[in-house]
């Protein structure tokens, strides 16, 4: 009797054991299995993807390549994927917002995936994230095969690795997740890459090959050093280099818009790189190439049109995102050294875009307004104003177009009141900051005061608003949306862009 209750209890066991499948070394998790895998796999990084989504068909086989990998060199690590458009519950669990969303989960415990999109950058941060932050190579042959490992690593020469420095560099190596580092005190190794005294140095299989850390060494210097040389003198925007790019510590980018098939392309690309080699780690060399359909939001967002480019633009990432124009076309590396060196030394002025005020701007009942007449319109104290700034391709706001149509015909007939939009993607003010669409702005008469809208975007709540002179019906729209994500038709989401919000171009 006892080994029949005994066989009972391991047969309904393994029935309540959920098989996980894999595909390519990923497991497949569901709502069912979900649990079960996060508690058996002390560390798992989690994909949210949607099928139609074009960066979750890029990520893929990066995703398999890194499963592989770590399988290969025997790693507990494990990778996972959720198709959130049928697990919507997970989605909704873990706050899934975009496309693809990668979640860490140690020790059953959520985290943010800050790393990489290329298999060997997901292998590294993970490795960085459940193990030593640097690898130890105790000789010349240990050395060599990390050196090989991937496109640029860093090593660490300490003849003591208890040193205030050697401590220091494996302090910084832990803040640094998509770039292996390693640490050796073997003189061998020291003699092989001609060192003799303690220092950093950066390996990589492009550009000049190797960077010495000049200096001290500190948490800070490793971190600044290792950001500065870990990319090429001139990158190329792609949707893998992305996360690079946004990610490290440079917060000065100037962009080079080119045609990769244009005549005078090397030409170009050697002047651009020559003017880069005098900025290092102070700005962030970038070219993206026009032919290329996925980059023709980031032209927009930069008013620049095809027939304009060859051109350049400069942007400050900061928490005003300033761009900087330069005054002439000459593309030259003397005329782009000036440029960039005029940025950094705090003369130029931001450039803000504007298209030329439409001849019927006033015609309709909603007002047209552009940055060349927002000023004359939108701070006119004789009037309550109010201003929705909308980027065309946003799915939010071609919702809204019909109820705001609505507002401009209720009060056409009302002199003290205007209802006006502007398209934020071809217009800028340098005072009024727009990071989601679409932005809903009041500007009240006989006041400096501008009033943000958070409520229900409904005529009736639109209509208490400014009728109250934005005292009332401004509470926190119940389903507002996610505005910095261009959510358009299903039949466009394949070209889906909310990976890179307003904010982070």
């Amino acid at each position: 009797m006892f080994f029949k209750i005994l066989s009972l209890c391991l047969l309904s066991s393994l029935v309540l054991a959920v098989e996980i499948k894999e595909d390519g070394g990923v497991l497949v998790l569901t709502t069912e299995n979900f649990d079960q895998a996060i508690a058996d796999n002390e560390h798992i990084l989690v994909e949210f993807y949607a099928p139609w989504c074009g960066h979750c068909k890029a990520l893929e086989p990066e995703f398999v390549k890194a499963a592989t990998a770590l399988k290969d060199s025997e790693s507990s690590i494990k990778l996972g994927k959720v198709d959130a458009t049928i697990e919507s519950s997970l989605g909704e669990k873990f706050g899934v917002k975009g496309y693809p969303t990668l979640k860490f989960f140690s020790g059953g415990q959520p985290s943010e995936y800050q790393g990489g999109r290329q298999a060997p950058e997901i292998v590294n941060w993970l490795k960085k994230k459940t193990g030593p932050p640097c690898t130890t190579l105790d000789d010349v042959a240990a050395a060599k095969k990390f050196a090989e490992s991937d496109d640029v690593v860093v090593i660490g020469f300490f003849k003591d690795l208890e040193s205030a420095e050697a401590k220091a560099y494996e302090k910084a190596a832990k803040g640094i997740d998509d770039v292996p580092l390693g640490i050796t005190s073997n003189a061998d190794v020291f003699a092989e890459y001609k060192k003799e005294s303690d220092g950093v140095v950066l390996l990589k299989k492009f550009d000049e090959g190797r960077n010495d850390l000049e200096g001290e060494v500190t948490v800070e210097a490793v971190k600044t050093f290792v950001s500065g040389n870990r990319l090429p003198l001139v990158v190329e925007f792609t949707q893998e280099s992305a996360q690079k790019i946004f990610g490290g510590e440079i917060k000065n980018h100037i962009l080079l818009f080119i045609k990769k098939s244009a005549d005078n392309f090397k030409d170009t690309m050697d002047g651009f790189k020559a003017s880069a080699k005098g900025f290092k780690g102070k700005v962030l060399f970038i070219y993206l190439d026009i032919g290329d359909e996925e980059n023709s939001r980031i032209l927009e967002f930069f008013g620049l049109k095809p027939e304009e480019c060859p051109s350049v633009r400069l942007i400050n990432l900061g928490e005003d995102m300033s761009k900087f124009k330069p005054e002439s076309d000459d593309l030259g590396t003397e005329a782009i050294t000036k440029f960039v060196q005029s940025f950094l030394d705090g003369t130029l002025k931001p450039h803000l875009m504007s298209e030329d005020v439409p001849s019927d701007w006033d015609k309709e009942e909603v007002k047209v307004l552009v940055g060349k007449n927002f000023d004359e319109v939108a701070r006119d104290k004789s009037k309550d104003v109010f201003v929705e700034f909308y980027a065309p391709w946003c799915g939010h706001c071609k919702q809204l177009v019909p109820i705001w149509n609505e507002l401009g015909e209720k009060f056409k007939d009302n002199a003290d009141v205007v209802v006006a939009k502007m398209d934020s993607t071809a217009n800028e003010i340098s005072d009024v900051k727009v990071q989601s669409f679409p932005t809903l702005k009041y500007f009240p008469k006989n006041s400096e005061e501008i009033i943000d809208y958070n409520g229900e975007r409904t005529l009736e709540a639109l209509t208490k608003f400014l009728e109250s002179g934005g005292k009332e019906g401004n509470g926190e729209a119940e389903d507002a949306g996610d505005d910095d994500e261009d959510e358009e038709e299903e039949e466009e989401e394949e070209e889906d862009d909310a990976e890179v919000p307003r904010d982070e171009l």
